[in-house]
């Protein structure tokens, strides 16, 4: 069997704890200021559930350079906080001292000098029950934040995957796929170190979703995009449909867009070695019934891991977009969509499409159990695709 620190993956649910760093580069003169806000901040955060402390520090060679770690019980707790409308207020007095930001985040692998012997997350004893997501750190460990350690590292393919997700106004859904369709792909070619690999967009109902794989530094890759003239054309072309207005020229204006607008990957598994020319990318959309967005992500992660050692799985390549209760999940299969629906759809196997049913905010219906009733249900939650573009050497 493929051992998990042989796939290519990555995963917000493996129950490891979560270090962040946040290097700030502080305008001239901003530094009481930003202290007075850091202490405002630092109290907030400390409430926060999951948070367990954090450390504030400045360079040693260039006093307007900064830097914040904070540690975490687990991802998914950062990113219930860091997702949400509380911590987008909290964090808006900083932008008047702080002139450039660049967030990290890692699982914690290794810890020296504490008194902890971890047990894998990855890898569980014969006699423990194996666990996928938050509650398997509580079954392998004793319950203290400093043993949550994850054993095995993950197999990474140098790609990272990020999504943006925002609503039109309904009615203007065809006019916007066709611009959404029809713009000039910008350069791929960021710099030495990195590139744009792949964009992908969707759209179900009035909702879009752009996905992008980029080979290097994706923040740098995204002000590269932002500055490239066929971009900013397809951004003002599309403005008079958004159903939340901005103003790109105005920086303010601009964050909020997209700080709302982020979808962050939470995860991806694909099987080692898999290459086929018949693969097809595929989109579904999944919305959560309110508060559950973390719980449907987790219950569709576990499926893809428990399939990707499965030779007859149609599915290359499966990645997840999380925030608050919105949940795209993007296939690289084989074949037709619906020729495995449950697993397509992500509920093969015990009882996993009651589960679903009882997440999402759309399962008015009852839960499907048949075949042909799954076959609909994923028909509904299939989102239509406007443009799948790749660099010369990914096509």
């Amino acid at each position: 069997m493929t051992t998990l620190s042989e796939r290519i993956s990555q995963s917000a649910f493996d129950g490891s704890r979560l270090r962040v760093v946040l290097l700030l580069d502080l305008y001239d003169g901003a530094q009481n200021q930003f202290l007075e806000v850091y202490e405002h901040l630092r109290k907030q955060v400390s409430s926060v559930p999951g948070h367990i402390r954090d450390e504030l520090c400045q360079s040693i060679e260039n006093p307007s350079q900064w830097l914040i770690t904070s540690e975490w019980e687990s991802a998914p707790r950062f990113l219930a906080w860091v997702n949400s409308e509380e911590h987008v207020a909290s964090v808006h007095p900083l932008h008047g001292c702080v002139r450039d930001t660049r967030s990290l985040r890692f699982s914690v692998l290794r810890v020296t000098g504490e008194d902890s012997v971890p047990v894998s997350l990855a890898d569980p004893s014969p006699d423990s029950e194996a666990v996928f997501g938050p509650d398997a750190a509580s079954a392998h460990f004793e319950d203290r934040p400093g043993d949550r350690l994850r054993v095995a590292p993950r197999r990474g393919d140098g790609v990272v995957r990020h999504a943006l997700t925002f609503t039109v106004k309904p009615g203007s859904e065809p006019v916007v796929a066709e611009l959404l369709a029809g713009y000039t792909s910008p350069q791929a070619r960021v710099d030495e170190n990195t590139r744009l690999r792949r964009t992908s967009l969707f759209m179900h109902g009035n909702r879009v979703v752009r996905a992008v794989e980029v080979e290097g530094d994706l923040l740098a890759a995204l002000r590269h995009v932002a500055l490239q003239p066929e971009v900013q054309a397809l951004e003002e072309a599309i403005n008079p449909y958004l159903e939340q207005d901005r103003d790109l020229s105005d920086p303010g204006s601009a964050r909020m867009f997209f700080t709302r607008a982020a979808l962050p990957a939470v995860h991806h598994v694909a099987g080692a070695g898999r290459e086929h020319a018949d693969v097809r990318r595929h989109a579904l959309f999944y919305p959560a019934k309110n508060g559950c967005g973390m719980a449907l992500a987790e219950l569709l992660a576990g499926q893809d891991e428990a399939a990707v050692d499965d030779p007859a799985n149609p599915i290359e390549a499966s990645t997840l977009f999380q925030r608050d209760d919105i949940v795209v999940r993007l296939l690289d299969m084989r074949g037709p969509l619906d020729a495995r629906p449950a697993l397509t759809l992500g509920v093969e196997g015990g009882h996993k499409a009651a589960v679903l049913a009882r997440l999402l905010d759309s399962a008015k219906d009852g839960v499907p159990t048949t075949d042909p009733e799954i076959a609909h249900f994923l028909a509904r939650s299939e989102m239509r695709l406007i443009t799948d573009r790749r660099t010369p050497d990914q096509a």
